[in-house]
């Protein structure tokens, strides 16, 4: 009996932490000394103790659950440990809109080799040159996009 009470108490203590000290491992210990405590009911008290015991073992991670999803977000303690916030901004400067750059004429802000920087419009872009190299303020035309980035062509020169 002492074993139980003791396996039990283990994994109420290791469930209640779990709550509020999330990541799953204490969560995990604590039901598996309840699943402990249920086995050794079974073998102390027969049938009848041990479903005592499951359902004791099921009532306490049902509340446990309860608690850590339902009950607890709506604390103050959550909300302090919780962001309230989003960031704005992007990683990644947008896409180039395709029919609104395809024909149109850029200068290379960097060397491309075959890659590098156009500007269009006073905006960025990362570009491609198919033609091969193309010197800093080089004036390229834009032939096509893919998904990150303009293709680039050198303008030919009519005389």
């Amino acid at each position: 009996m002492t074993a139980i009470i003791i396996l039990f108490a283990i994994g109420i203590v290791l469930v209640a932490v779990e709550i509020l000290v999330p990541g799953g491992l204490l969560g995990l210990v604590g039901g598996l000394c309840l699943l402990a405590g249920v086995v050794a009911a079974f073998n102390q008290f027969g049938a009848s103790g041990g479903a005592i015991a499951s359902g004791l073992a099921l009532l306490i991670g049902a509340t446990t659950i309860y608690a850590e999803f339902v009950i607890l977000p709506k604390t103050r303690l959550a909300k302090k440990f919780t962001m309230s916030e989003t960031v704005a901004g992007r990683s990644q400067p947008e896409v180039a809109d395709r029919a609104a750059v395809i024909g149109r004429e850029v200068v290379a802000v960097t060397k491309l080799a075959p890659s590098g920087v156009v500007t269009l419009d006073g905006r960025r872009y990362e570009a491609f040159s198919q033609s091969g190299l193309a010197e800093v303020g080089s004036r390229l035309k834009v032939v096509d996009t893919d998904t990150f980035r303009l293709i680039v062509t050198q303008i030919k020169e009519t005389s």
